[in-house]
């Protein structure tokens, strides 16, 4: 029988000691795994409290009416998206500022402590006798410091880290590009916004007084055929047609109230947020740019898209020549300071440099490989840059082409918006107060706002296609101080707008082929000839006809204003007078009549000097394709004879 053995204290207590370090061990493993700890909804909601709160901060309150250039003023400053975009730029230059210190050699300093649990040491061996010859020794010390400073430099490192930091810098400044391009789109949507957003303010005050007088007389009519005092089919034809004139005016109405929305969020504004347009004159729509060759090489010049094209071609040339240098020879230069405390050492402190070449030869044979590839990026950058180009010119061109068509469509649709008011102001004068005729004039006051809705919409179209021309130009906004406020952003935007003005519209100097127009004025004198003159040159400068003083033109404009007394307006109705214009074309050097028009038009019979400098443009335009028509047809016709 075998003697039962009694486990010793010492091995019971050295396996406990075990087990507790695995223990131990398990626990520290158990505290590096992590698992998926989802957003709580009281952390989320705090994030959406803290965005809403800091997506409207330090914004200025809005006091008075905004022009265009303050509405510009405040989507520079609070536009989130522009914020984006320079915080990216800003972020670029910072990353430039990292790559430059790549460059530096390094300098090391370390210091140290280290220990052991035995001694370190050995034992010599005869190489021929193969005869121990030493006993076992040691010369380092269990437990010592250590220190040093070691200054190094490489080759490799800083040709890499070099041409590292020039495309770092390059990537800064194409940043800068494309916070400019989207600048350049903010102010394009800006100014499409705008115009539409003031036309919709414009047509408020007469768009709700229609809309409830056309609900008083719709419920007039569900009153008469509850009553019986029409026949029922002539009852319900009534309502219909109140219907139909008023649908698709809120259909126009809210194409132009939705662009107030917009707006409001292109200056961050936050909901619910109030402000009123400054109602201005509407500014004069120039004609066509004169010389498309020159805005185009002026696109080519100024296009973000394009600068940012040279700049990544230079970015290919600074990868290209990093991944040669990386495979080049190496050299590299050490020098140090050492020390240790090792009671050991004959020198417990000493120096030491080094200078090392090295060479990868099997990379070294890639070098024809890297080339190859760089010169194949470079065409696919030159060909891209090339494809960019031709976009922009065809994008200037057809911006400069929808601005003219814009144009044609807004002289059409004034046209169209000035017959109806005149329309509407026969009914209104002639209305009574039967059914049918309070219908008709109801009717015709919708016609009339619902002409000059679309006459809004195609001003703003004209205006967003006059941006679309700019904005195909990448023409920037004239810089302002450091950290602006809004009145010096606003200025700043005020000159850039004339500035692009004289750059895009102006003619070739030398160069001015448009046709040359003299103006003799009768029947009214004193202030009234002033404004007819004013009204008429407005209306010539708009179709680029250029007005001489004196009789030095080869043609002349004959108006006459002849202003019949003044009549009632019946009752509680304002005095009215009725103008007459007869306008004659007159080829100077022939005597020949070149066109001939009359227009007639009710003008109220006080202020008659803003009504007549307004309604001589009208009456010139809404007889263009007598009176401006022949003559741009006359002046072609001189032209190519004189050629």
């Amino acid at each position: 029988m075998s003697p039962i053995r009694t486990p010793s204290p010492v091995a019971g207590r050295s396996r406990k000691r075990r087990a507790a370090a695995w223990l131990a061990g398990l626990a520290v493993l158990g505290g590096c795994a992590v698992s998926p700890e989802p957003m709580t909804i009281e952390q989320i909601e705090q994030r959406v409290a803290e965005d809403r709160q800091r997506m409207y901060a330090d914004q200025e309150p809005i006091s008075g009416l905004m022009s265009f250039s303050d509405v510009v003023a405040r989507v520079m400053k609070h536009n989130l998206d522009f914020r984006l975009r320079m915080m990216e730029a800003t972020l670029a230059q910072r990353q430039l500022d990292v790559g430059n210190w790549d460059m530096f050699p390094r300098l090391m300093a370390n210091a140290g402590w280290v220990t052991r649990s035995n001694d370190s040491g050995g034992r010599s061996v005869g190489i021929e006798s193969g005869l121990e010859t030493l006993v076992a020794s040691s010369s380092q010390e269990r437990t010592r410091t250590l220190g040093g400073l070691e200054f190094s430099w490489n080759l490799l490192d800083f040709g890499v880290s070099y041409y590292r930091a020039r495309s770092l810098a390059d990537q800064a400044l194409i940043a800068e590009e494309r916070k400019r391009k989207v600048l350049q789109n903010l102010m394009q949507d800006t100014r499409a916004a705008y115009w539409r957003a003031l036309g919709a303010q414009r047509l408020a005050d007469r768009m709700g007084d229609l809309m409830r007088r056309a609900n008083i007389a719709l419920a007039r009519g569900r009153q008469i055929e509850q009553q019986g005092l029409l026949p029922q089919a002539q009852a319900l034809a009534y309502q219909r047609a109140l219907l139909d004139s008023t649908t698709l005016l809120q259909i126009r109405r809210q194409d132009l109230e939705l662009a107030r929305a917009e707006l409001s969020a292109l200056m961050n504004l936050p909901p619910g947020t109030e402000f009123r347009l400054e109602d201005l004159d509407e500014p004069r729509l120039p004609p066509l740019p004169a010389d498309m060759g020159r805005l185009e090489s002026l696109a080519l010049k100024q296009r973000p898209e394009l600068r940012e094209e040279d700049y990544r071609r230079r970015i290919t040339a600074n990868d290209a020549r990093r991944a040669l240098a990386s495979v080049l020879p190496n050299l590299s230069f050490d020098l140090g300071l050492q020390y240790d405390s090792n009671r050991f050492l004959y020198n417990n402190s000493w120096a030491q440099a080094g200078l090392r070449v090295s060479a990868d030869l099997f990379r070294m044979a890639s070098i024809g490989s890297v080339r190859r590839a760089s010169e194949a990026q470079e065409d696919v950058d030159d060909a891209r840059r090339m494809a960019q180009a031709m976009a922009v010119l065809t994008q200037v061109r057809v911006a400069a082409l929808r601005y003219g068509l814009a144009r044609d469509e807004l002289g059409t649709l004034a046209e169209g918006a000035r017959v109806d008011k005149r329309l509407a102001d026969f009914a209104r004068a002639s209305a009574s107060s039967r059914v049918d005729s309070e219908l008709e004039l109801i009717r015709t006051e919708a016609r009339a706002l619902l002409s000059e809705y679309q006459r809004q919409i195609a001003y703003a179209n004209a205006q967003g296609a006059w941006g679309r021309l700019y904005n195909s130009l990448g023409l920037d906004l004239t810089p302002s101080a450091p950290n602006p406020d809004l009145d010096a952003l606003a200025a700043a935007v005020s000159d850039s707008l004339e500035l692009w003005h004289r750059g895009v519209f102006a003619r070739p100097s030398g160069i001015d082929d448009r046709p040359k127009v003299s103006l003799q004025l009768s029947g009214v004198d004193g202030e009234l000839t002033r404004a007819l003159r004013f009204g008429l040159v407005d209306a010539l400068l708009e179709s680029d006809v250029h007005v001489v003083n004196g009789d030095g033109a080869p043609y002349r404009l004959e108006v006459s204003l002849m202003l019949e007394d003044p009549e009632d307006g019946g009752a509680g109705g304002e005095p009215t007078r009725l103008g007459r214009w007869s306008l004659r074309m007159i080829d100077v050097l022939s005597g020949s009549v070149v066109g001939r028009a009359d227009y007639d038009e009710r003008l109220a019979a006080n202020a008659l000097v803003g009504q007549i400098r307004t309604l001589s443009a009208r009456a010139l335009q809404s007889s263009s394709s007598f009176i401006l028509g022949r003559l741009f047809e006359a002046h072609r016709a001189r032209a190519d004879d004189a050629r």
